[in-house]
């Protein structure tokens, strides 16, 4: 079998329009080679787009399509820009939003929206696509998100490194938010959400634990000890209590796994009490608040 004619250099490894190849004068017959894909209507790719294809792989395929009044958002959006992801809703269609007079494009694999006002937008600095910026997703998914899926993601707008918002800018901009059918529960959501997290399991420990009736912790709270002062995930200051979640990493990781092992027995040597929580505990409720509960003191009984 005769192998197809190359394509032109800058075509190789992504996917294109078929606007381009024609501006490119590559004939219809060999954008109907079989190593070419149709991922979506009017693009072309290397390889086929198949069903456990990442977002990233399906935005990247989808982007020839996308005018200078469109852009990815919503989860698309949060996904790309490594925000605080619920975990069942990952494998979704792609979000695409058209800015009024543009039509929401309707086809396969794709979930279109339209707005009258453009989001503020930015590039993913891994992709470069063009998505809504970080706060405007978080607000257009007041309608679709749960209450507690979006305190986890607002947690990571005003987490302890790196924050992009603060409590108080993302009230005012939950005050200006067009889509009024998301503003209880994003008001819902920012009356539970606490600066200075540094992982979503952060947000979920510390949920459960106060909604079981215990104090509320301070988030990534300063304890001091004889060398210096340290961050704790969950401190209980005046029942000199520590509760620590251990995420995948501080396993994997071991300069991080030292890192920690030196902080938390220097935090034990200063008198404090430290309860280390695992995914495996987090998911045995009940014995968990127990030993909190225990610890601090507190008969829930």
């Amino acid at each position: 079998m005769r192998r197809p004619e190359p394509l032109p250099d800058g075509l190789n490894g992504r996917a294109f329009s078929l606007d381009e190849a024609a501006r490119l004068g590559i004939p219809d017959k060999r954008l109907r080679s079989r190593d070419l894909s149709r991922p979506y209507r009017g693009v072309r790719r290397f390889g086929e787009l198949d069903e456990a294809a990442s977002t990233l792989d399906r935005a990247l395929a989808y982007a020839p399509r996308l005018a200078d009044d469109q852009y990815f958002s919503h989860l698309t959006a949060a996904e790309l820009l490594g925000m605080r992801m619920p975990p069942s809703r990952r494998a979704e269609p792609l979000h695409v939003t058209s800015v009024h007079p543009r039509r929401a494009p309707r086809l396969a694999g794709v979930i279109g929206h339209e707005v009258r006002v453009a989001s503020p937008t930015l590039r993913s600095h891994t992709s470069s696509l063009v998505v809504s910026e970080r706060v405007a997703t978080w607000l257009t998914l007041g309608e679709s998100l749960t209450v507690d899926d979006l305190i986890v993601m607002g947690d990571g707008l005003i987490c302890r490194r790196d924050p992009v918002a603060s409590l108080g800018t993302l009230a005012v901009r939950i005050d200006g938010c067009a889509l009024r059918r998301g503003v209880p529960k994003l008001r819902a959501a920012l009356r539970q959400m606490r600066a200075g997290t540094d992982s979503a399991p952060e947000t979920a420990l510390r949920l459960l634990l106060v909604r079981a009736g215990l104090p509320e912790p301070e988030v990534n709270g300063l304890v001091a000890t004889a060398r210096r002062s340290y961050h704790g995930d969950l401190v209980f200051r005046n029942e000199h209590v520590v509760v620590e979640y251990d995420g995948g990493h501080h396993r994997t990781d071991e300069s991080q796994f030292s890192i920690d092992v030196d902080r938390l027995d220097r935090i034990m040597e200063a008198g404090w009490r430290v309860i280390r929580v695992d995914r495996h505990l987090l998911r045995q409720r009940a014995e968990l608040i127990r030993r909190v509960a225990a610890a601090v003191g507190v008969d829930l009984q």
